[in-house]
């Protein structure tokens, strides 16, 4: 049995990163630990990761390997050096960033790449992820998560979507979403904008199952 933890700041991730699983992975058992004051708090910081930040993401780190899991993979984009931090800690097992198997992916593909955000500081901590071959365009969608947080995801898909269609209006040849939240626009991006559209949720199920030789 190989059981995995997924470790959340966004309550809206939750969802798209199990269905995935439950998709393409269905055999791994999954552990879901929530902190939504996480981001609050890193918004209300002016983005920093400072040291209690660190902290408190090593004591979930620690608290998930104690329950015995093979993998843990974290959820939310704007917390790199924190979650890089547990990795070197718990080296023995597979410590995954939300966005780091997106962007591997990302490195195979040719042209510009329009990177999409609906929370702000995941825009300043996923750019410098990507290798200098990749040429980024940054997008922040105002309105979306608040969208979202007000149960109109429909609204939320939209306006996602409309940017992306901008963005390859502009000459994107490809579109990434930075967010596992932001996994439920996939469909409606790709429509809008008629460019190849990467999830973070969808490349996150492989990279693990990979890294575990899980077939």
């Amino acid at each position: 049995m190989t059981r995995i933890a997924l470790i959340h700041a966004l309550t809206h991730s939750i969802d798209p990163i199990n269905q995935a699983f439950a998709r393409d992975w269905p055999e791994a058992v999954r552990m879901n630990v929530l902190d939504d004051s996480l981001s609050a708090d890193l918004a209300r910081s002016g983005g920093e990761l400072d040291g209690a930040m660190h902290e408190r993401f090593a004591r979930l780190g620690q608290y998930v390997v104690d329950t015995g899991v093979q993998g843990i993979l974290f959820t939310c984009s704007a917390f790199g050096a924190c979650i890089e931090r547990v990795a070197r800690t718990h080296f023995a097992i597979p410590v995954l960033k939300p966005n780091e198997a997106m962007v591997d992916e990302a490195v195979q593909g040719q042209g510009r790449l329009g990177l999409i955000a609906t929370f702000g500081p995941t825009l300043l901590s996923m750019p410098p992820e990507f290798p200098e071959s990749v040429e980024l365009e940054l997008a922040m969608v105002d309105g979306a998560l608040d969208a979202l947080n007000a149960g109109d995801a429909a609204r939320h898909d939209a306006l996602i979507a409309a940017e992306a269609k901008a963005l390859a209006d502009r000459g994107c040849a490809r579109i990434a979403l930075a967010q596992f939240s932001m996994a439920r626009a996939r469909v409606a991006c790709e429509q809008a904008s008629g460019v190849p559209v990467l999830t973070t949720v969808d490349s996150a199920v492989r990279a693990m199952r990979h890294k575990l030789n899980a077939g």
